[in-house]
């Protein structure tokens, strides 16, 4: 007598895995499923096949991974569409699913077959997806898992440069002051690698895009939330400071509109916003070709200025040592200003 039937079913191979996953995911579809019960089923299915390739990317503790079925993995999901599938149906998938397809995304992302990143290139050829992952921003039960998703495409210069140069970024300037903080602080979070993960790709997009993308950021940097402000001026005295980005910085400061906003977040109540807006606003003030208004405006606030600057300290030891060099220097070139002959007060 045979007993076979006790024996456990054979693992599947990463193509009958893919295929599997790819059914499942198509059985989702709602205009297809009517019942219930057979859209659970789908779900279940989903979240059984996302378990399984998460255990072949990763191990189950007493097997090893097996880098030929990573790889072949990899390409499956790029032929049969898994990636797109994927994204289009987030926001049906249950909590466990998202949090192990963020985690086999990740994975995945960063798998090279031969000398080709094939998912990577499988979503260059469907740029759309990253607007949809983008736009998930908009659906706060998803917004996380998409925006971790995100920033792992962002990783990849391709990828970011598509974001940067599609009409999806400017929807960020809206996400990160969304009512909800979890969502809004991580798409801040994506908003913040987008701007300073690749210096080149950066500069070269403020470039061409200087005047909307300064006009949005104003916007921010004067924004009744106390959380965008800081995060804002924060993240602009990161990336404007950066080596790729000082012709950006140099018709920044000249900027007589953008001046007055730091002026303004210098005399905020936040210290953190203080010290952060400090560190543009010695660069308007050292620049040696201060527009006449700027001089003027330094002239006309003086003394308020100095004693403002007189009381700001970091109190951070040795960093404080270094600020307070730095604000002596500012101080005195307000100084040298403020005597200026010809400056109408």
């Amino acid at each position: 007598m045979s007993f076979s039937f006790f024996r456990p079913s054979r693992p599947k191979t990463p193509q009958e895995l893919v295929k599997a996953t790819k059914d499942s995911l198509a059985a989702l579809d709602t205009k297809t499923v009517v019942e219930v019960k057979a859209l659970e089923k789908a779900l279940e299915e989903v979240e059984k096949n996302f378990q399984t390739i998460r255990c072949m990317l990763s191990g189950d503790g007493e097997v090893e991974p097996n880098p030929e079925q990573i790889s072949q993995l990899a390409l499956e999901v790029c032929k049969e569409d898994v990636i797109a599938l994927i994204i289009l149906n987030l926001h049906i998938l249950g909590w466990e699913t998202r949090k192990d397809i963020v985690y086999c995304w990740s994975i995945l992302l960063k798998q090279k077959v031969g000398s080709t990143y094939c998912c990577i290139e499988y979503i260059e050829n469907h740029f759309d997806l990253l607007d949809s992952l983008v736009i998930c921003y908009d659906n706060k039960e998803i917004a996380v898992n998409s925006g971790n998703m995100l920033r792992e495409c962002i990783k990849f210069p391709t990828l970011a440069k598509y974001i940067l140069e599609s009409a999806s970024f400017e929807l960020f300037f809206k996400f990160v002051e969304l009512p909800n903080f979890d969502v809004a602080s991580d798409a801040f979070t994506t908003f913040k690698d987008l701007l300073t993960k690749h210096g080149d790709i950066v500069a070269e997009y403020l470039d061409g895009h200087y005047n909307e993308f300064f006009t949005l950021y104003e916007k921010l940097l004067t924004s009744s939330n106390y959380v965008t402000r800081r995060q804002s001026v924060k993240l602009l005295s990161e990336f404007l400071l950066e080596p790729p980005n000082s012709h950006i910085m140099k018709r920044y400061i000249l900027e007589v509109r953008y001046f007055k906003v730091m002026m303004m977040l210098l005399k905020d109540t936040s210290k953190n916003i203080q010290i952060s807006a400090f560190h543009i606003f010695k660069v308007f003030v050292a620049n040696p070709n201060k527009p006449r208004e700027v001089k003027v405006i330094l002239a006309k606030n003086h003394e308020k200025l100095v004693s403002l600057l007189h009381d700001l300290s970091t109190g951070k030891g040795a960093d404080d040592e270094q600020f307070d060099e730095e604000k002596e220097l500012i101080i005195k070139e307000i100084d040298r200003v403020s005597r200026l002959p010809n400056l109408e007060h």
